[in-house]
């Protein structure tokens, strides 16, 4: 299905062929993927879970991102409310506005069965560009602290690895 279209961006359902593409994409710009997590989460969509979008800039798979049904942990749990996983831009693609034709497809898509979505952002400086731009969107803290693995932070506690699951939640209303 394709969910937004122009003359350079086509945001469609993620194929599985995306996968290598996207694992390889990403090890080349130093970060370190692995294929089975892609697979996974296209497991997920097939079961129903999950929407598992791609978008692909003048023919070339760019970034993607997931919209699940609702929160399975976090703060948002028991809310039924969707939850925005994984967004990612490959770095040789961002700042064309890529990033945001995404979200909205994926806002689009959760905003059919709620009137709020929900996710999570890292602390660390690489996810920088996408808490900017998820405040710019309208997402705001859900004022639970800071969460690391899965687990609420505690005031005066030592988070000591500064890693993907040192995460803040945030929501919007549709």
């Amino acid at each position: 299905m394709v969910y937004y279209e122009d003359e350079q961006l086509i945001i469609r359902d993620m194929e599985s062929a995306d996968a290598r593409i996207f694992t390889d994409e990403f090890t080349a710009q130093g970060w370190h993927p692995e294929i089975a997590g892609y697979m996974a989460r296209l497991s997920d969509r097939s079961e129903g879970k999950c929407t598992a979008l791609t978008a692909v800039y003048e023919g070339c798979p760019a970034g993607y991102v997931y919209v699940y049904q609702c929160a399975k942990d976090g703060p948002f749990a028991g809310k039924a409310w969707p939850v925005i996983v994984d967004f990612n831009v490959l770095k040789k693609y961002q700042r064309r506005g890529i990033g945001s034709r995404l979200m909205d497809a994926a806002e689009q898509i959760a905003g059919q069965n709620a009137d709020t979505v929900c996710l999570g952002v890292g602390l660390c400086e690489s996810y920088g560009a996408a808490q900017r731009m998820y405040v710019r969107r309208g997402y705001i803290p859900d004022g639970s602290g800071v969460w690391y693995q899965g687990r609420q932070c505690v005031q005066y506690e030592t988070v000591c690895t500064v890693d993907d699951d040192l995460i803040l939640f945030l929501s919007k209303k549709l």
